[in-house]
């Protein structure tokens, strides 16, 4: 086809036979040197600069587009370390990619260098403050004590004492999730070698009902993984009666902890 454009995975050390990588027919291993990039031939029609921004704002198209750009860098993961690009990375040609390799060659190098032997893996922390605000009692002591000042005043003052609990639930439960989200913070950070907060996600793009309070990404040391997964279901089983939800996931193309720079 005229005129094709060069879409671009991931890059890495090592090539890797594209016919393994499942329901992806045009997938391609080029070398550039001494590295691989893991690409395909895209149209214009879809891809060139104009067409890409115009299908941006096409949910369904990005979607499935985006999905299947994840999947194919994580099957190429199991084999190999890995750059990866993110989504709708198009060059000109394969010629502007090996440009672009010849220029970036000390940055990408370093880049492996310090991904090999590390996998990222997300950790997300919820709250549901229904069951929260329910436990809050037995969680705080000003609450506790102001709930017996309560019972024990008359009509006037105890309703002006309710409204006071109002308010310092509110605050006893925001100072549980500051709390509970830093504890959690502080022991997935010994288990990694890296961390990034994250912004957090509103419900609408959790598909969830509770709340995220916490949103990182970890970098891993593989020998340190089972640990690191044993540590997240700790947490969880100390918190879910409180109505804190505490998981992870991955690994991950390691997006957070790779950057490709102009030396």
């Amino acid at each position: 086809m005229v005129n094709e454009l060069t879409y671009v995975y991931c890059i890495s050390d090592s090539p890797l036979p594209v016919h393994s990588i499942s329901d992806q027919k045009d997938l391609e291993c080029l070398k550039f040197g001494t590295f691989y990039g893991y690409v395909k031939k895209v149209s214009p029609d879809e891809f060139s600069e104009e067409n890409l921004n115009k299908n941006f704002n096409n949910l369904p198209w990005i979607e499935r587009h985006a999905r299947n750009h994840i999947r194919i860098i994580g099957e190429i993961m199991k084999s190999s370390i890995v750059i990866p690009f993110k989504f709708g990375t198009v060059f000109n040609s394969e010629e502007s990619l090996g440009n672009f390799i010849q220029k970036y060659t000390s940055s990408l190098n370093e880049n492996l260098k310090n991904i090999k032997g590390k996998e990222e893996w997300s950790v997300k922390i919820y709250c549901n403050y229904t069951v929260l605000n329910e436990e809050i009692m037995e969680l705080s002591e000003d609450v506790r004590n102001l709930e017996q000042e309560i019972s024990k005043s008359k009509p006037g003052k105890s309703f002006l004492l309710k409204r006071k609990k109002v308010e310092l639930i509110e605050k006893e439960v925001a100072k549980v999730v500051q709390l509970s989200g830093q504890i959690c913070y502080e022991e997935v950070k010994r288990f990694s070698e890296l961390t990034q907060v994250n912004s957090l996600l509103s419900a609408e793009h959790s598909d969830r009902k509770d709340s995220m309070i916490l949103n990182i990404s970890c970098f891993v040391n593989q020998v340190s993984v089972t640990e690191f997964i044993d540590a997240i279901g700790e947490l969880q089983k100390k918190y879910k009666k409180i109505g804190f939800d505490i998981s992870t996931a991955g690994p991950w193309p390691p997006f957070s902890f790779t950057s490709i720079k102009e030396k």
